[in-house]
């Protein structure tokens, strides 16, 4: 049997890449999901996602975030930068996008300044709390906050709904110590 990273190995194998696309499929439909595009439909922005995970398919590198993390940032943004995209005049059909979830007012900054400070903030509260949790806390935790319930969370992870909601608790209750003892 090969053990090779199944990443690594769909980047060569059609089967198991079709094996790890279909994997993250519930991962693109529910980040989607979050975004209405007004005249357009929504499978455009799972397509878009769909790209996204290919991406990270053929880009992930080893030693850093894992696969599914690494997934997930590619398939928010992908679908993001779609959203993004649709107010030129090219995509006038798409240009009255409502979000359903607002990301961290990800998509209408006051200034540059503001969204350079934002991100900027936003990091390093993520560099922060990852110190402070366990994988599975920090992935959940982070979906959450990006405006996933429970179940697409379970799902996204593949995980018991159990698992995720005993998660989050966790993950509440030490961030509520970090951050009550200004740790």
């Amino acid at each position: 049997m090969n053990k090779e990273n199944p990443v690594v190995l769909a980047r060569t194998d059609k089967a198991a890449q079709e094996r790890l696309l279909n994997e993250y499929t519930p991962l693109v439909k529910a980040i989607a999901a979050r975004f209405f595009l007004h005249g357009g439909e929504q499978d455009d922005l799972v397509q878009e996602g769909m790209v996204g995970l290919y991406s990270a398919i053929n880009n992930f590198t080893a030693g850093g975030a894992n696969f599914s993390t690494y997934a997930y940032a590619c398939v928010r943004n992908a679908v993001l930068d779609a959203v993004k995209k649709s107010r030129g005049a090219k995509y006038s059909a798409l240009n009255n996008f409502v979000p359903i979830v607002e990301i961290g007012g990800e998509i209408s900054p006051d200034s540059p300044e503001d969204e350079i400070i934002r991100r900027e903030n936003r990091r390093e509260f993520l560099q922060k709390i990852s110190k402070n949790l366990s994988s599975l806390e920090f992935k959940a935790i982070v979906m959450q906050l990006d405006g996933l319930n429970v179940s697409e969370i379970a799902e996204a992870l593949s995980k018991p709904q159990k698992s995720v909601s005993n998660a989050l608790s966790r993950a509440k209750t030490k961030l509520e110590k970090l951050y009550c003892e200004g740790n």
